[in-house]
Order: structure tokens, then C-alpha cells, then sequence
């Protein structure tokens, strides 16, 4: 395995110059964000394309094979954790990582659907997902334990296998989903 790279880097290296070039790659990453999170890694690129309005040779000059595709919004979806986890920074603390938990469930129904396609496969991408991942949810559930409004028994490895098993779950709606979340999430509040 090589050694990682930031997910800012890997964004900034594939991203093309050309300011329309740029709005093309970013609707194709949110296209097929969406895409996976409803179909699945076997959503059809051509359907992606399409919600992205641009053609199928624009998607292929961007990202010339799937792993590429999944890569990017892999990496996308973690770059947008990290951002959200720094406009909380003012925020009450157990609203701040309320919030970004929320959004986690957000990425980790988009990562379910990449990593089914590719098998559990560990790349450098995957490891400085994880490592930012980590780095801006962290802070989140430390102030929040310092604040004394989630228990201290916890650390982040505990709070996102149980958010990521909820996420992995199928849920007839998203109503129900958002319940059985914030049922969990008040089992990390500390007992009076």
C-alpha cells in the first residue's frame, strides 16, 4: 500500500484548471453521490452523466475508469465531513457533533455502496479518508465530553461503528432512520 496523501491533495490533483472543466468534475462527483446512494455501486454512469448534464465522454475524460469515480466521491464526501465539522466550531457542542453525526449517516451510505464495488480494497485514498475522517469528527466528541454532555467511556471508533451500523441498515424511509439515530444518540448522553 503507498503512503497516504491528504484528501484535500488527492481532490486538488484531479480536479481540472478550466473553471468550466472544475463545474463539470464537481456535478459529476454530486451526481454520482447521488446516484450510489440510490442504486447503489452499480449505478449506470450514463445516468450519472445525464444528472450531471454533461456527456459520457466528459465523465470518462474526468474519471476514465469506475474505481476513479468512486475514489473522488469517496474522497468528496469525507472533504465535506471535515468542512462541516469546522462551520460547527461556534456551535453548542453536543449540536455540533449532533449535526456532523448526522451528516456522517449522510457519507456512510455513499461509502456502503463504493466499498461493496470494491470488495473492501485498501488504497492510500481510502487510509487518508479514514485519517481525516477521524481528525474532524475527534474534536467534536472531545468537547462535548468535556462539556459533560456525552459520556466519557466512549471514543470516536465506538461512535462511528454505531452510527455506520445504523447507516448499513435498510430502513423503509428516512423518517425512521433519523428516529433510530437519535434514539442512539441519546444512549451516548452521560446518566444523570
Amino acid at each position: 500500500m503507498s503512503e497516504p496523501v491528504s484528501v484535500a491533495e488527492f481532490l486538488a490533483a484531479r480536479r481540472p484548471r478550466r473553471a468550466d472543466a472544475a463545474r463539470n468534475f464537481d456535478a459529476l462527483l454530486t451526481a454520482a453521490r447521488e446516484a450510489f446512494a440510490e442504486h447503489g455501486a452499480e449505478a449506470s454512469l450514463e445516468d450519472i452523466a445525464r444528472r450531471a448534464g454533461v456527456g459520457i465522454g466528459t465523465l470518462y475524460r474526468n474519471f476514465p475508469t469506475r474505481r476513479h469515480l468512486f475514489e473522488a466521491v469517496y474522497a468528496n464526501e469525507v472533504e465535506d465531513l471535515g468542512r462541516v465539522a469546522a462551520e460547527l466550531t461556534d456551535r453548542p457542542s453536543w449540536d455540533a457533533l449532533n449535526t456532523w453525526l448526522r451528516r456522517f449517516v449522510d457519507y456512510a451510505m455513499t461509502k456502503r455502496a463504493i466499498r461493496e464495488a470494491l470488495q473492501g480494497e485498501e488504497s492510500a485514498v481510502f487510509v487518508a479518508c479514514r485519517i481525516s475522517m477521524y481528525d474532524s469528527g475527534t474534536p467534536l466528541l472531545r468537547r462535548a465530553q468535556q462539556d459533560g454532555v456525552v459520556r466519557t467511556d466512549m471514543d470516536m471508533d465506538d461512535l462511528l461503528r454505531m452510527v455506520s451500523g445504523i447507516a448499513s441498515v435498510a430502513f423503509p424511509d428516512d423518517r425512521q432512520r433519523a428516529k433510530v439515530l437519535a434514539i442512539a444518540l441519546d444512549g451516548i448522553r452521560p446518566r444523570p
